[in-house]
C-alpha cells in the first residue's frame, strides 16, 4: 500500500486544490500511470520484493518462501487456494490486482475523451506568459465538443481572434502574473478585452462551467452526510441549500463577525432582539 499509494500521492493531493493548474494536473496523471504500469512489470515487483525482504530481515521477520505453497493464516489448509503457491498470491492475487484497479480508477476518471478535453483547455493557460497556449487545441475544443454553441461564421474567424487575443495578452503587463482560468476571466472584462474578442471569451467561459465532477463539487457532496444526517433528514431543498454554503465556505464565514451577523437579522422585521 504504501507503495502504491507513494505514487498516486501526489495526484490526489493536486486534485483537491482548488485553483490547481490543468497542465500540471495532466502531466501528473500521465506520470501517475506510467509509474504505476513500471511497479506492475516483473522488473517492479522483483524491487518490490527486495525492499520487503530487506524490511522484513531488518525487523527480525520470517520471509515468505515464494516457491513454498499459499497458507491462509487463521484458515483452514484445505480450502479455497488449496493448491495455490505464495508467489502466485502474493504477486497476481494481492500486488498486481491491486495495481490494476488503481489504474483502472484512473482510466476509468481520465479516460481519452476526458484526457483530450482537459488538454484542449489547457491551452488557455495563464502561466508563464500564456506558454501552453496552441490554437489547434482551442479551435478543436470549439469544433469538436462545443460545436453547437458557436455559429459557422464565429468558428470561421476563431483561428485568426485567437492569434491577436494571445499576442495582445501577451504584451499586456497586466496578463503576467496570472495563475488560472478565473483570473484570466476576471483581467479580460477589467480590461474590456472580452468584447474585442468576443468569440475567445465565449469559449473562455465555456471552459469555466465545465468542471462540474471536479473535487470541489464532489467535496459538497461529501459535506452532504454532514448536514443532512439521520437527525435532519427532512430538511427541505432551500434549508439543505443555505446549510451546505454556510458548511462548505466555512472558512469565509468564521471571517464574518458575529456583530454584522445580529445588525443584518435585526433589519428585517423581528420580534426577537439579539
Amino acid at each position: 500500500m504504501q507503495e502504491i499509494f507513494g505514487y498516486t500521492d501526489e495526484l490526489c493531493r493536486a486534485l483537491q486544490k482548488q485553483d490547481e493548474d490543468i497542465v500540471h494536473a495532466i502531466e501528473l496523471v500521465d506520470v501517475t500511470k506510467y509509474h504505476l504500469e513500471c511497479l506492475r512489470t516483473d522488473a517492479g515487483w522483483d524491487d518490490f520484493l527486495t525492499k520487503v525482504t530487506c524490511f522484513c530481515t531488518k525487523h527480525k521477520i520470517k520471509v515468505v518462501d515464494m516457491k513454498g505453497p499459499y497458507f491462509p493464516v487463521g484458515r483452514p489448509k484445505r480450502g479455497l487456494y488449496n493448491g495455490a503457491m505464495n508467489y502466485h498470491r502474493f504477486k497476481v492475487d494481492m500486488f498486481v490486482a491491486v495495481i490494476d484497479r488503481q489504474i483502472s480508477e484512473l482510466n476509468g476518471r481520465f479516460d481519452e475523451v476526458n484526457t483530450e478535453l482537459l488538454s484542449c483547455m489547457a491551452a488557455f493557460c495563464p502561466l508563464r506568459l500564456f506558454a501552453a497556449y496552441d490554437q489547434e487545441k482551442l479551435v478543436r475544443l470549439a469544433k469538436k465538443f462545443y460545436a453547437n454553441d458557436f455559429t459557422s461564421d464565429e468558428l470561421a474567424r476563431l483561428p485568426w481572434q485567437l492569434n491577436m487575443y494571445v499576442t495582445h495578452v501577451r504584451r499586456d503587463e497586466r496578463f503576467q502574473n496570472l495563475k488560472n482560468l478565473c483570473q484570466l476571466s476576471v483581467m479580460l472584462v477589467e480590461t474590456n478585452k472580452h468584447e474585442q474578442y468576443h468569440i475567445v471569451y465565449k469559449l473562455l467561459k465555456l471552459v469555466l462551467i465545465l468542471p462540474v465532477a471536479t473535487a470541489s463539487v464532489e467535496r459538497v457532496f461529501s459535506s452532504m452526510n454532514y448536514v443532512k444526517n439521520k437527525l435532519r433528514s427532512k430538511m427541505g431543498d432551500d434549508y439543505l441549500s443555505n446549510c451546505l454554503v454556510t458548511f462548505v465556505e466555512r472558512e469565509f464565514f468564521n471571517q464574518v463577525k458575529d456583530e454584522d451577523v445580529i445588525n443584518r437579522f435585526q433589519k428585517g422585521n423581528r420580534k426577537v432582539i439579539l
